[in-house]
């Protein structure tokens, strides 16, 4: 703009100001900096919200159980065998864990589906499919079954056949073995846990103490079909895969020299050599493998665990045919959230000391727990 100035000389030039080239690429990267600072700090925020979720989603799982136990005076079954009462199904067309509680919560409608005096699934436990008056509800994601954290598809398509997933797992001991005869990772016996097949376990069975006994514990859900990897190589941790140990699995060494007493200590072994084993079970097959793949599927792949296995441990979750070795996985940094026999919830931590962490999973072992966990 051209002025005079005061004295009625000719006109003046105003100076006119601006950012050089430099000036403004120092602006870009300090705006750069503050974004780099900040999105770790965004990130950790949406984590601490979805854990804080999910704590939320395990809790009511938690209510929904205990609603159930008030209501039947135990803890439901899975997989119950032939009766006359119940029907006339096979190993594994039972009804899970988790659909007997959808009752008790807020999932009414979806219950109001089943019917219990029928099987949940038809065909060999090599290639089952839903019960057709029960696919569609099969099919649906229940909110309070799921991680926010996790990845992985809420629906999942195995053998054709869509089914709705499930990250909270019920807990049926510490999968250890006591020495004398019993073995609690074969849950076609009495457990150390809350269930096991065709249990009635009541809550008056927790002898260590429902606020220091592990109930309920989150995994991560498996992707994926059956994949074999090579000598050596393993998935991408945190594991979207269970090791396929049954092709490995060695009932003598189990049981020991002479036909001893399963131990600890054998089974301890056994998992220890879990890096020689190349097959790894993902969700995508017409066993339904892997974990999580269906919440109403009561095999122990898709809704039980035990605590043999500590939080988030490298050493994969490790099925072994009707069985296995497993424990609490997640997506949450340092730890996994588990559900306790008085309903309260906790990140346990993966540094938990594995002795401890298997006295917690046993609802009556009589082991001292002390310390904070």
């Amino acid at each position: 703009m051209i002025t005079r100035d005061g004295s009625g000389r000719g006109p003046v030039q105003e100076n006119r100001y601006a950012f050089t080239l430099v000036e403004l690429l120092v602006v870009i990267a300090i705006i750069g900096t503050l974004v780099g600072l900040l999105l770790p700090a965004v990130q950790s925020a949406r984590e601490a919200g979805r854990r804080s979720s999910c704590m939320n989603n395990i809790r009511q799982f938690g209510l929904a159980l205990l609603n159930y136990e008030s209501a039947r005076r135990s803890f439901p079954p899975t997989d119950a065998r032939p009766n006359a009462t119940i029907g006339n199904w096979s190993a594994g067309q039972g009804w899970s864990f988790h659909a007997r509680v959808l009752p008790y919560c807020e999932e009414g409608t979806l219950a109001g589906q089943f019917d219990f005096k029928q099987a949940a699934f038809t065909g060999p436990y090599t290639a089952q499919t839903p019960n057709p008056a029960f696919a569609e509800a099969f099919a649906t994601p229940v909110p309070m079954l799921l991680c926010p954290s996790d990845p992985a598809p809420t629906v999942q398509v195995s053998g054709s056949v869509p089914y709705g997933g499930n990250n909270y797992m019920v807990s049926f001991g510490s999968g250890t073995a006591d020495g004398a005869g019993a073995s609690f990772m074969n849950f076609s016996r009495p457990t150390d846990g809350i269930v096991y097949e065709s249990s009635k376990v009541k809550i008056a069975r927790i002898t260590d103490g429902t606020s220091q006994s592990v109930i309920a514990s989150e995994s991560v859900r498996s992707i994926g079909t059956d994949v074999t990897f090579a000598a050596g190589v393993i998935p991408t941790y945190p594991y979207q895969y269970t090791l396929n140990g049954s092709t490995g699995w060695n009932s003598t060494t189990l049981v020991g020299p002479a036909g001893a007493a399963p131990t600890t200590a054998a089974l301890d072994a056994i998992v220890a050599g879990w890096t020689s084993i190349t097959t790894w079970r993902g969700a995508g097959s017409a066993a339904m493998r892997g974990r999580g793949l269906s919440w109403a599927a009561t095999t122990q792949g898709n809704s039980l665990t035990n605590g043999f296995l500590t939080p988030n441990s490298r050493i994969p979750d490790y099925v072994i045919h009707w069985s296995g070795f497993f424990g609490p996985r997640s997506w949450h940094p340092g730890g996994a959230n588990v559900l306790f026999g008085d309903g309260h919830v906790s990140l346990l931590r993966d540094a938990t000391d594995v002795t401890l962490h298997r006295a917690l999973h046993s609802i009556n072992g009589g082991e001292q727990v002390s310390g904070e966990f």
